[in-house]
């Protein structure tokens, strides 16, 4: 009996994926749950597990085709046991041996497109790249790999070069001028967000600067026994998020968004934390962070950064969010315009922390500052409330104990 391998649901609003690879053949033994493919959608990856076990029957999509939700990708003939290969006598263990591509251009379709493609253009001998992908799939990296090594096409490597006159002048660089590589869906999904969020909003931005003296001193008091008791790290990522749910308490049209023709204002604080992954940035969601303490935000943020990190990070993870956080500063960012997260009418941008000359109470003192950013959206967020709103947040960070007695 043939069992059908369908594209399961992805998530609110993600109805296509790509195949990135499949792990197995037409024809190989599976077992219930054991992975077959990897769909690659313009979030995560996704990996679709045997419905049963059996033998692959067939494979009707192929790696680099766009499906959708509910898509047969497969069969799996059930109960089924994969064909031992013929053979003559005794069999002989024989050590596998890569064969190289013929010289056509063509490219074992199985592997993954931005790395066959790479591949292609280049010219390159598919047995000398050594794979680190799942099974030893080649993958993009190593194709790059390859090619920064010096890896040679395999049309050089099948004929000899003539010889160079002496006058000529060779360039030390012995690569391609150019790699072209396909966007990922992440990356184009990215990129068209940012675009569209650019066209339908009217993006302002606001700055400010903050001194970081007292929050640094609590932490550098408190880090250790908050670490003991709690497990996690005290970082300042805790606070800003505080501070921000009671800034955007005291100025809801920071945490609204326009839908149609009404403002829907939201009576919830779902703060979305840009961490960079693999693949790209990425933003998951601290649900309900004005009913979490400083350690439960700091936990859920490490736990949402620990599955960025892995790969592991699933759409649920990053649906919704009310307002968001990007902290430019771990990668050195002295100031930036941070771009809104549609449909989201706030961003709060933080910056790198530099030791400054700056005035208190009439004196120059050195203090490490940072610079804060906030974009908003014009079209329901006033420029007065969009000042406020960032004062309020450096008020806070400035005075960590108005958190405490939320004033």
């Amino acid at each position: 009996m043939a069992i059908e391998i369908k594209v399961p649901e992805m998530g609110e609003s993600v109805t296509e994926a790509t195949i990135s690879a499949w792990t197995k053949k037409e024809g190989d033994a599976v077992k219930v749950d054991e992975v077959l493919a990897i769909l690659e959608t313009d979030k995560v990856s996704l990996e679709i597990p045997a419905p049963t076990s059996g033998v692959l029957k067939s494979i009707t999509k192929k790696v680099g085709d766009v499906v959708h939700v509910r898509d047969i990708i497969g069969a799996i003939e059930e109960g089924a046991v994969a064909a031992a290969p013929a053979n003559s006598g005794t069999p002989t263990p024989k050590a596998e041996t890569p064969v190289a591509q013929p010289n056509t251009g063509k490219v074992n379709e199985e592997l993954p497109p931005a790395a066959r493609k790479l591949i292609e253009e280049n010219k390159l001998d598919v047995s000398k790249i050594t794979g680190t992908g799942r099974n030893g799939q080649i993958t993009k990296e190593d194709v790059i790999l390859f090619m920064e090594k010096g890896g040679a096409s395999s049309s050089k490597a099948s004929s000899p070069s003539p010889e160079i006159p002496k006058a000529v002048v060779v360039s030390a660089n012995s690569g391609p001028r150019e790699t072209i590589v396909p966007m990922s869906k992440l990356r184009q999904t990215i990129a068209n967000r940012l675009v569209q969020a650019q066209h339908t909003a009217a993006i302002l931005t606001t700055f400010n600067e903050v001194d970081m003296s007292p929050i640094m001193e609590l932490r550098n008091k408190y880090k250790d026994k908050f670490k003991e008791t709690h497990g996690v790290g005290l970082g300042f990522m805790s606070l800003f998020t505080k501070a921000a749910v009671a800034a955007l308490k005291a100025y809801p049209a920071i945490n609204a968004e326009i839908r149609g023709t009404d403002i829907v204002y939201k009576n919830f604080y779902d703060i979305g934390v840009a961490v960079g992954g693999p693949k790209g940035l990425v933003v998951p969601i601290v649900r309900n962070a004005d009913l979490l303490s400083f350690a439960g935000v700091e936990q859920e943020i490490a736990r949402l950064a620990g599955k960025v990190k892995d790969g592991k990070v699933s759409l649920e993870d990053m649906e919704g969010g009310t307002f968001s956080i990007s902290n430019g500063g771990v990668y050195g960012s002295m100031m930036s315009t941070p771009i809104l997260n549609p449909p989201q009418s706030g961003i709060l941008g933080m910056h790198n922390i530099v030791k400054r000359a700056v005035v208190v109470n009439d004196q120059i003192v050195i203090r490490p500052m940072m610079y804060l950013a906030l974009s908003y959206d014009h079209r329901i967020v006033d420029g007065k409330e969009a000042v406020q709103f960032l004062v309020k947040i450096k008020e806070m960070v400035e005075d960590p104990t108005r958190l405490l007695f939320e004033v």
